[in-house]
């Protein structure tokens, strides 16, 4: 979308009566958040809790140098928050997407790749995190995944915490029942295409730079 065998779960499976969207986009518990965060700050990320999108908008320019090369990546998380527009717009920041974007249209995709891969912040959502502390994203073309997995010199994640489910069981089904059709219907709109894809899956099982990757955990439904 714009982007392992499957572990079994010993909670109880979901009634067929929970419809994906009335699942997928209910916040949980706050000792659900809390445990969350304590297994993703054990596997490698670092993390900071926000009450509000507008909470972590100011969390993720407190992160963010001035003058910092950074790449969005597309997000309806970062877009609804208005982190996107503060990247590109605030004259604080070099941002790379004008740049990657006139690149592919010049047709100098390998100059593209390379900036996109590595830049020295990126900043995008994901779909799923797991409550054992895994982080799944899903992408149509893979451009947010290399700097996520390892180019990029910091990794920024905004996330609602709807976005958290149990397992890896659930975590796909969260992305091929509900996020995906959710994408579909976003591309076609703005690009005229019929649909998104899951093309390519990232999952983040453990990062071993303990400064490298920050996840902003919102207590609000962001994105989907």
């Amino acid at each position: 979308m714009s982007e392992v065998e499957p572990s079994r779960s010993s909670h109880p499976v979901e009634l067929p009566s929970a419809t994906p969207s009335a699942r997928f986009e209910r916040l949980p518990d706050a000792s659900v958040v809390a445990r969350t965060a304590q297994h993703l700050e054990a596997n490698g990320f670092r993390v900071i809790v926000a009450s509000s999108g507008t909470e972590a908008r100011a969390a993720v320019e407190k992160l963010l140098p001035n003058g910092a090369e950074v790449f969005d990546s597309t997000s309806v998380t970062l877009d609804s928050t208005g982190i996107s527009r503060m990247i590109q717009e605030s004259g604080k920041y070099r941002p790379l997407r004008p740049t990657l974007l006139r690149l592919r249209a010049e047709g100098k995709k390998s100059e593209q790749r390379r900036l996109g891969s590595s830049p020295d912040f990126v900043v995008g959502s994901v779909h799923a995190i797991t409550e054992s502390g895994q982080v799944v994203v899903a992408s149509g073309s893979g451009s947010q995944l290399a700097p996520y997995a390892f180019g990029a010199e910091h990794v920024v994640w905004v996330v609602g915490t709807q976005k958290i489910v149990r397992d890896l069981d659930e975590a796909f089904r969260r992305i091929y029942d509900y996020a995906l059709p959710k994408e579909s219907e976003r591309v076609r709109a703005a690009y005229g295409i019929p649909g998104s894809s899951v093309s390519k899956l990232l999952i983040m099982n453990r990062e071993f730079d303990a400064e490298r990757i920050t996840l902003v955990l919102v207590n609000e439904r962001l994105g989907y």
